[in-house]
């Protein structure tokens, strides 16, 4: 008797989980029960996804987005066709509770789903199953939503509410890891953690496709604390971005631009080599050959390869010196 309890416990319970992961067209999907948050930005009209997980490349299951078009979150037992399905919903006019009520309309599942929609326009629309598994809920706000299942503790939304609303000063990428390290400080996932995405998109399309429309997008697929490498990552791509501004400015010879913006990066990560040499060319380019020729000899003994793209430079006139200044960066 006590084994076939144990058998129909078993039964019951595979039956309940291969439901849940079979989307309407049948194809497996795998789990992902996490927190997340979508939001959109007031002033920029940006919108964003962020995402915590016990689950490997939580990224590429959970979050959605595209820009000028709204943001999707999907998971628990996970329906992966919600993402692509909700934002073509959302591009044909729908809002973002008329695009779940129709997603959750087509899914017999939907009592072990959750999803949330912000739309481009800052409607919100939530969903979190009955049968989500505890602790599990969800807050909607003003242009926000935060939503969690199988948390340590029923704290998880509230905190990730207060944190997402307390830091509306920030830039929306930062705001948004506010909220999922507030959720990992209330208890986070009961089985712990390893992946974790941001992902923000732009408020409105450029309407190239070889246009970068992605604000922010980056993944950390598996590691002991997703979180501060994807805190570590974003301080990365800030300081990237400068660099950007900084090839942008030597692109248009403006080299003082230049100068500020590869300094603006190094100033962040002073240890980065290739932040260091592009601070260290700017600064020769505005006549501070000395000065620039003891950062690059710094730079040549911990990498000589750097002294022979230096050689490099003048040819395609990223490197405006004389040949005598030539062989003082040289040395």
């Amino acid at each position: 008797m006590h084994r076939f309890f144990v058998s129909l416990f078993f039964l019951s319970t595979t039956a309940l989980a291969q439901h849940a992961r079979t989307g309407t067209n049948g194809s497996r999907e795998p789990f992902a029960h996490t927190f997340s948050i979508v939001a959109r930005d007031e002033k920029t009209g940006d919108l964003a996804v962020g995402v915590q997980s016990h689950w490997f490349s939580v990224g590429t299951t959970v979050s959605w987005g595209e820009a000028g078009v709204g943001v999707v979150a999907t998971q628990s037992f996970v329906n992966k066709s919600f993402g692509l399905r909700g934002l073509a919903l959302l591009k044909k006019g729908r809002t973002a509770q008329q695009a779940l009520d129709e997603l959750l309309r087509t899914d017999d599942g939907r009592d072990v789903r959750q999803v949330a929609i912000v739309d481009a326009r800052g409607n919100v629309a939530v969903h979190t199953g009955k049968k989500c598994i505890d602790f599990a809920g969800h807050r909607k706000g003003k242009n926000y939503s935060v939503q969690a299942n199988m948390m340590l503790t029923n704290k998880v939304p509230d905190a990730m509410a207060a944190a997402f609303e307390k830091n509306a000063a920030l830039p929306l990428p930062e705001r948004v890891l506010s909220a999922l390290n507030a959720a990992q400080g209330a208890g986070g996932d009961v089985r712990g953690r390893q992946s974790a995405v941001l992902l923000v998109v732009k408020g409105k399309a450029t309407g190239a496709p070889w246009d970068d429309n992605h604000v922010v997008d980056l993944r950390v697929d598996d590691a002991s604390q997703p979180l501060r490498e994807l805190d570590r990552l974003l301080r990365t791509h800030r300081a990237y971005e400068h660099m950007n501004n900084g090839d942008l400015a030597v692109e248009k010879n403006d080299m003082k631009r230049a100068m500020q913006e590869y300094g603006a990066a190094m100033q962040q990560f002073p240890q980065n080599l290739e932040m260091q040499y592009w601070t260290a060319i700017a600064l020769a380019n505005t006549k501070q050959v000395p000065k620039a020729a003891d950062m690059l000899r710094t730079i040549y003994v911990k990498d000589p390869n750097w002294r022979e793209l230096t050689r490099r430079l003048p040819k395609v006139g990223l490197l405006t010196v004389s040949d005598t200044e030539l062989k003082t960066l040289l040395q």
